[in-house]
């Protein structure tokens, strides 16, 4: 397979650095193209990026030249990680000259034309790009979002049970890691010895984004899921690893804890089926230890790409309470966009 040239803008963020990691030495993309802001165009990426992941930053990415965000990359897919307030300009200037996005801002998450996609969860949502494209003038350029860091793996450990149960309720409490605010987000005199009970806009986002992806796909439309959902998050002295207690009530109440952990295990979506390259195997890792997941232990499965559930129990308010742990930069963020370019790869979508 001849491989497909891909750029990221916002190169120099934290996601943008999750973006670089993980397509540098990609199976099917070719990173050919790094962009970022004015003051650090023209220079090697490794000068202007103050590159804080654990691993070394790859060697042919360093030595490229940061461009500006212009329509003129050498690439047929941008992965996007500019900041929200200029992400909409950008995104649909590539977008009407004729290049793929992959969004993972959430400035175009709740379009009506917008596809909002967790591979494993609602690909059939990718069909309202014809109608995307048609709508908004645009010959074969697209946009493609990601759910927030918080959503996506509520939604993974929900939808084999929305599908078999029917969810009526969610609870969602979140102890989310301070590099979702970025790298400079949170100070440390904030958050050390602390815990920060708001973080602005989420607790919004989760419900709404959380019913788009369950929601189902007909003519042209999205239709969200009907389910109530109530979020509080946290912000926690955690660097990476986003934990979540939750409560779920059903339509039609699982029997036992056992129907769920089997559901769980056995789940086989589309990704996985595909052999998606960065598909974990599984996409849900069940812990039946009393204490886990934990954030330092389990953020890492699947090379950061699983949700790892654990604390199954009957919840006294609703039906059924658990814990549940991803790593929000890789499969809350740039690896979610990376999925869904090779799903749509796969399936002939590009």
């Amino acid at each position: 397979m001849q491989k497909i040239k891909v750029g990221v803008i916002g190169a120099t963020g934290s996601v943008g650095q999750r973006f670089v990691q993980l397509l540098a030495d990609h199976p099917w993309f070719e990173l050919s193209a790094i962009a970022a802001s004015e003051r650090s165009a023209g220079k090697p990426y490794r000068e202007v990026c103050n590159w804080f992941l654990s691993a070394q930053m790859p060697e042919k990415a360093g030595e490229m030249i940061v461009q500006p965000i212009t329509t003129d990359l050498d690439c047929r897919l941008v992965f996007s990680a500019i900041p929200g307030t200029i992400a909409k300009e950008h995104e649909e200037n590539f977008a009407r000259a004729g290049y793929g996005v992959l969004s993972n801002v959430s400035v175009h998450r709740y379009d009506e034309d917008m596809p909002l996609v967790t591979t494993e969860v609602n690909p059939e949502h990718l069909e309202i790009l014809a109608h995307q494209r048609k709508s908004r003038g645009w010959s074969t350029g697209f946009i493609v979002t990601n759910s927030n860091c918080s959503a996506m793996p509520l939604t993974i450990t929900l939808a084999p049970l929305h599908k078999a149960f029917g969810i009526k309720t969610v609870m969602a409490h979140t102890m989310q890691a301070i590099s979702g605010a970025g790298y400079k987000g949170v100070s440390s005199a904030a958050i050390l010895d602390n815990v920060i009970p708001f973080i602005r806009t989420e607790e919004e986002k989760m419900p709404k984004e959380s019913r788009k992806m369950l929601g189902t796909y007909n003519n042209n439309r999205i239709v969200a899921a009907e389910f109530t959902m109530s979020a509080h998050c946290n912000r926690v002295a955690t660097l990476d690893g986003h934990m979540e207690t939750i409560s779920v009530a059903f339509h039609d109440k699982p029997k036992n804890e056992e129907a769920i952990l089997k559901l769980w295990r056995e789940w086989n979506p589309l990704p996985q089926q595909l052999n998606l390259p960065s598909a974990p195997k599984p996409p849900i890792v069940v812990r039946m230890e009393p204490d886990r997941p934990q954030t330092r232990l389990d953020r890492d499965n699947g090379k950061g790409m699983a949700v790892t559930v654990g604390r199954l129990r009957p919840c006294e308010v609703l039906d059924y309470k658990y814990v549940l742990l991803s790593h929000n930069t890789i499969r809350g963020a740039a690896g979610a966009s990376v999925l869904n370019a090779e799903y749509m790869l796969a399936q002939g979508m590009l």
